[in-house]
């Protein structure tokens, strides 16, 4: 097998990438903007230099755990540039088999590049590490039973046994062994402005295969990398970037034409966008977030593919009630704030920044939004709870809670397309049984009288 054979660019965008993924999110747009800066995007080089990036984000813990070894404190606490420039380096040592090419760039580029980031002592100390990683040959023996979880399943110890727990051994390695994997990209063919037919024609002229979603039959998937800045099909609002388990909510909600609908945390705006496309622009959808930046790409989003019906409101959806007044929705969508493990196979880092203390503030948030939800919602109404999490206290436990404080709440059952969840009537999607996102869905019905 042929060594790792890296240009000085490729080796510069990896550190760059890595370090725009502290303060972008998700992380693949902090890829695109250092790929696109030194002329990787799209290139043949991309591929590679994509599949070396996830690597340093699937494991930044445990490459972190190896910086701490090495240098003797906390990773976080040294120059950001450094901490980027060590995670890629012990990547490529580590994991990856580096021709002396690659490791020339990885010690003199980089620390040019340090220097001239930060201070030339950051590239003259990244320098005197490089040479004990690379002379000493470096190897990371785990110290306990935590690290060594951490080590084999690139994941948060308390997390791993939460999911060993929730689905026994044997069935929490397969999903372990899911959540390593790269999902192909999936887009929803938007038809307001076309067909599948149409965007599967062009898309064929551009990637090596497409396959059609068997649940939702507007949903694409294909193999990146993608360069989505130039896409034709995005820039016209014929395709939305959505994954086929958060296109089912919309689905399962399905908003007749001219109905009232609330989206009570609607950015970045796929499911608003898909909402109004069942609806037909007919009605109006409210749209409710907090984040700025993400409501700006929902307008981009809206505007694009030619949604009309949707009104933004930049405020605290717990607020909608007193906004728009009570009982005036005929549906309402609440895709609630969560700890969005479902997703790491779409956002690797993601898995290091999940943290056991912050669930019970999330389940507090999720629940009086669900309250807000309930009171916006007409008799004869139906409310869709979901999640892109798969642990029971963000899920199962709302739901039940709910369900016995509200008496005029029914749950409707769900059975298809996914698997029954923990709670009878709601419904799971996961990560190595559907070969999607992990997602979360209760359907309740506000009964009347």
């Amino acid at each position: 097998m042929a060594r790792l054979d890296l240009e000085k660019e490729m080796v510069l965008a990896l550190v760059e990438a890595v370090r725009l993924s502290e303060r972008i999110k998700p992380s693949q747009d902090a890829k695109r903007r250092a790929f696109r800066k030194y002329g990787i995007l799209g290139s043949k080089r991309d591929p590679l230099v994509t599949a070396i990036f996830y690597g340093v984000m699937k494991r930044l813990g445990i490459l972190d755990l190896y910086i701490r070894d090495i240098i003797g404190v906390n990773p976080y606490i040294i120059d950001p540039w450094l901490r980027a420039a060590l995670r890629v380096l012990l990547e490529i040592k580590v994991y990856r088999d580096p021709s002396r090419r690659t490791l020339r760039y990885l010690r003199g580029s980089v620390a040019k590049l340090l220097s001239s980031k930060t201070h030339p002592y950051v590239g003259m100390y990244y320098t005197r590490i490089y040479d004990k990683i690379i002379n000493e040959n470096y190897e990371y023996k785990p110290k306990n039973e935590d690290e060594e979880l951490l080590v084999k399943y690139m994941l948060p110890p308390w997390y791993v046994r939460k999911i060993i727990g929730l689905l026994g051994n044997n069935e929490a390695e397969k999903l372990f062994k899911a959540l390593d994997k790269q999902l192909p990209l999936s887009v929803r063919v938007n038809t307001l402005k076309t067909s599948v037919e149409e965007v599967l024609e062009e898309l064929r002229r551009e990637v090596k295969w497409v396959k059609r979603s068997s649940i939702v039959p507007t949903i694409l998937k294909f193999p990146g990398p993608y360069n989505f800045d130039k896409s034709h099909l995005l820039r016209k609002g014929y395709i939305v970037i959505q994954e086929e388990a958060a296109a089912v909510a919309s689905l399962i909600l399905d908003p007749k034409p001219g109905m009232t609908v609330v989206d009570m945390a609607a950015a970045p705006g796929g499911k608003t966008q898909h909402m109004a496309e069942l609806m037909n622009n007919e009605g109006v959808i409210y749209a409710f977030d907090i984040d700025e930046k993400r409501i700006a790409r929902m307008r981009d989003i809206l505007r694009r593919t030619g949604v009309r019906n949707a009104r933004i409101y930049r405020e605290d959806s717990r607020k909608a009630p007193d906004i728009l007044g009570e009982e005036i929705a005929d549906r309402v969508l609440l895709d609630a704030p969560c700890s969005s493990d479902g997703t790491i196979m779409k956002n690797p880092d993601l898995r290091w920044r999940l943290r056991e203390e912050k669930i019970s503030e999330l389940q507090k948030l999720q629940y009086e939004m669900l309250e807000a939800g309930w009171k916006l919602l007409k008799p004869g109404g139906k409310l869709l709870y979901c999640t892109c999490s798969m642990l029971l206290e963000e899920n199962e436990y709302i739901i039940e809670k709910f369900l016995k404080q509200h008496y005029n709440a029914e749950l409707i059952p769900l059975n298809k397309p996914y698997d029954p969840g923990f709670l009878p009537g709601t419904m799971r999607a996961w990560p190595h049984r559907h070969e999607t996102i992990g997602f979360f869905y209760a359907l309740l019905m506000k009964r009347r009288g």
